[in-house]
């Protein structure tokens, strides 16, 4: 069996663990660990960082050397007063996979190898054809998003409750937790969405139901909770359904068992519930019209999905995405998009997320014809932008801005220089002109102030 390979990071004096002592411990358990001599370079794959002391500077360390948690990284505390309480949690945000103190785990190394040989798994999983055929992102949030969902539907059976708002991929993630579940006799996968159940039908639709029950049951017919026996069950906007049923669902999540309507046999059911609402349910539990009890069954773990503004810099992706899916069979060549729809496409906002923009991109490739890329006349009238051109500088936010830059091929340099010449603009409007103020305030001299404008300026009419 090959070796996953773990770049070693030394800072500091590495008290308590000799190196070549941990590589060879390491080595036992799996992992080829290989020094990572040049520290101004983030590795090319996972890392295992030894610390001695915690501070600012280890927290530039760990986002550069993890690419801001796009790379796996155990950072490990080498002695026992590396780390005190709330160390660990900046750890994690500035991207840390996980943190542990060496002197106070038993056994570090088996933790660490065993670490990494589950997140490699997760991580080859989320670059597998069963996921990048279905779902299109590499941003840090769709990718975190990605590992939570791919290590909870293969690694646990709890039921799943998926948070968000409508157009972003509920169904898609239900039916990618279901794929992933690795019961060797898993059945089907059951979709039921409650916003479409009649209330008076609705025992009928999820426990099925006997024949002669009431008026119109010619038939003996399974419900959901029957069709699902043995497979998945995703209830769509489980946050609709009346309190009297979430009772009566209540106790088929915690014991397995039902009746169907006009029946009084008790019958069996297993499945893996996967729930999913756009719906604030904590809150809906304040206004009483949702079940406490019934929350926490269905949400043994529970996961938000991220609208498409907080993930912008995957919408060229999907861009690229949706123009093969409607051009796909066609025997026709995909177009390329032009800078100035891209831009668009970048900066609008989507209250429908995903679904929003398949639906625009699709429109636009009905208008295109040739086979030319696609251009600014092939956007309908009503999408065009008003005023003045979408700009990058238009997203609200500093890091959103920078994303979006990244996402139209925007070098850092190209970025350093578009944030310098908006704060100078921001700091003359500010100012209402005046060079002497809005140099203090950007903390310049006017002199290094105005060769910043004329530089700005003629960059411009290049």
């Amino acid at each position: 069996m090959a070796r996953q390979a773990v770049w070693l990071v030394g800072l500091g004096a590495g008290q308590g663990i000799p190196r070549r002592d941990l590589a060879e411990q390491l080595a036992g358990r799996g992992l080829d660990c290989r020094p990572l001599k040049n520290l101004s370079e983030p590795p090319p794959g996972p890392a295992l960082l030894l610390f001695d002391a915690f501070g600012a500077e280890l927290l530039d360390h760990v986002s550069a050397l993890s690419r801001g948690g796009q790379e796996r990284l155990m950072a490990v505390g080498t002695h026992g007063g590396a780390l005190a309480r709330g160390d660990g949690w900046q750890l994690l945000a500035a991207g840390a996979s996980d943190v542990l103190s060496w002197p106070e785990t038993p056994d570090p190394a088996a933790m660490i190898a065993a670490r990494f040989a589950r997140w490699n798994e997760v991580d080859a999983l989320v670059d597998s054809p069963v996921v990048t055929r279905n779902l299109a992102g590499r941003g840090r949030t769709w990718r975190s998003l990605l590992r939570q969902i791919i290590e909870v539907a293969r690694f646990s059976a709890s039921p799943v409750l998926l948070l968000g708002e409508s157009g972003t991929g509920k169904e898609l993630i239900s039916r990618l937790i279901h794929s992933l579940d690795p019961r060797p006799d898993k059945r089907d996968l059951v979709v039921l969405d409650c916003t479409t159940i009649v209330p008076s039908l609705a025992g009928s639709e999820f426990f099925g139901h006997e024949r002669g029950a009431f008026t119109g049951a010619m038939a003996a017919r399974d419900g959901a909770v029957a069709m699902a026996n043995g497979g998945t069950l995703f209830l769509d906007e489980i946050g609709e359904l009346p309190p009297q049923l979430q009772a009566e669902l209540l106790r088929v999540v915690q014991e397995g068992t039902y009746k169907r309507v006009g029946s009084n046999v008790w019958q069996n059911t297993r499945f893996r519930l996967v729930s999913a609402t756009h719906r604030d349910l904590e809150e809906e539990i304040g206004l009483g019209r949702f079940r406490h009890d019934f929350y926490y069954r269905i949400a043994a773990w529970s996961c938000r999905l991220p609208p498409l503004r907080d993930r912008r810099e995957d919408i060229p992706l999907l861009v690229e995405r949706f123009l093969a899916e409607r051009y796909k069979g066609e025997g026709e060549e995909v177009p390329a998009v032009t800078a100035p729809v891209m831009d668009l496409l970048l900066c609008r906002d989507y209250p429908g997320n995903v679904r929003e923009l398949r639906q625009l991109v699709h429109r636009i490739a009905h208008r295109h014809v040739g086979r030319g890329p696609i251009t600014i006349g092939d956007v309908p009238e009503e999408e065009r932008p008003r005023g003045e051109p979408v700009v990058p500088t238009g997203i609200d936010g500093f890091e959103a801005a920078v994303r979006l830059a990244l996402a139209r091929g925007l070098g850092l340099k190209q970025i350093g220089a578009l944030a310098a010449d908006a704060a100078v603009r921001v700091a003359l409007e500010g100012e209402s002109g005046n060079l002497r103020r809005a140099a203090e305030r950007l903390g310049v001299t006017d002199r290094a102030l105005q060769m910043r404008r004329a530089t700005g300026r003629a960059a411009a009419n290049v």
